[in-house]
């Protein structure tokens, strides 16, 4: 688990452009005061985000996410990886709710407000489907487009925020996806594996 925040960074991630400590000092402002309003939770995963794929404990002369999280903010190893499942989480409705929506609802909006739904979700159901962002995407982004193309409902604030409401709830209430079967030891793949009985023996000549 030493590791786990360098592999988070590295994944599927742009190098980012390094930050001198003046603006790690600054976005660590940015980012304390987000942490004292809960009421900005979307905010506060959008810094947390941006934080975390700058690499912002580098420059200040800490040698992971979490050690900066603990100097800094004083939380813990587990709670600094809970506020980098909010964050995805959110980040995951909002691009659902965007693919979902006309874009022309967000394209002028404040860059804040417009960063993601906030639906009054509990970190504790954001952390429980953080592991399963792309099944709540995809369901959210389905229904919405549904709702769309029947022209039975606006989709209004609202009926968004239920939209997403019930597609974490379902999320979290659906079985886990099954494991893949055990090999078949009669296809011709485990054939190899397998050991065949030994020949009869033939009694006298």
């Amino acid at each position: 688990m030493g590791t786990r925040d360098q592999d988070q960074v590295d994944v599927a991630e742009p190098a980012p452009l390094p930050l001198t400590a003046a603006q790690a000092r600054e976005m660590t402002a940015g980012l304390r005061a987000a942490m004292d309003d809960v009421r900005r939770s979307v905010v506060l995963a959008a810094r947390v985000r941006d934080a975390h794929a700058a690499r912002v404990w580098a420059p200040l002369g800490y040698p992971s996410w979490e050690a900066y999280c603990d100097a800094e903010f004083g939380i813990s190893r587990a709670q600094a990886y809970r506020l980098l499942d909010v964050a995805r989480s959110l980040a995951a409705i909002h691009d659902a709710v965007t693919a979902g929506t006309d874009p022309s609802r967000t394209r002028d909006s404040d860059p804040a407000a417009a960063a993601a739904l906030d639906c009054g979700l509990s970190q504790r159901a954001l952390i429980a489907v953080s592991g399963r962002t792309g099944d709540v995407a995809e369901l959210i982004t389905r229904r919405l487009a549904t709702l769309a193309h029947s022209g039975l409902h606006a989709l209004d604030e609202p009926t968004v925020r239920a939209v997403v409401r019930q597609a974490v709830r379902d999320v979290r209430t659906a079985p886990p996806p099954p494991a893949d079967p055990p090999a078949d030891p009669r296809s011709p793949h485990c054939a190899s594996s397998t050991t065949s009985p030994p020949a009869p023996t033939r009694s006298g000549s």
